[in-house]
């Protein structure tokens, strides 16, 4: 992994009859993240009964995560949250002194990179 490189994890519950709309949303969060030139990956994987769901965001540096955070796609949170609970946030890499902060306030965890390959 290359130092600069960010990366997160968000684990989502689905809340009973809301699965549609968490999906429309979640379409809709990853059609705004596709715009952001920082932005190296935005992928949602669901369990197979399909009420959970993890979403790993890739960006290539800390000023990528923070447009992200402070763009379009963050603006629908909200939305989403009306759907689902937010079971796990982390945060692997130097996310920056201001979205550290933002993470920290939602109960999320950063872990700083130590060593490792990535290819």
């Amino acid at each position: 992994m290359d130092k600069r490189t960010v990366r997160l994890l968000v684990n989502f519950t689905v809340k009973d009859g809301q699965l549609d709309e968490f999906t429309h949303v979640a379409e809709a969060m990853t059609a705004a993240s596709q715009a952001e030139p920082g932005t190296l990956g935005y992928e949602w994987f669901a369990s197979a009964d399909g009420k959970c769901f993890r979403l790993l965001e890739t960006y290539v540096d800390a000023a990528a995560v923070e447009a992200h955070f402070t763009g379009p796609a963050l603006q629908l949170v909200p939305k989403i949250a009306a759907t689902c609970s937010v079971d796990l946030l982390e945060v692997y890499g130097d996310p920056g002194p201001k979205v550290m902060a933002m993470v920290g306030g939602l109960g999320g965890l950063v872990y700083g990179f130590k060593f490792g390959l990535d290819r």
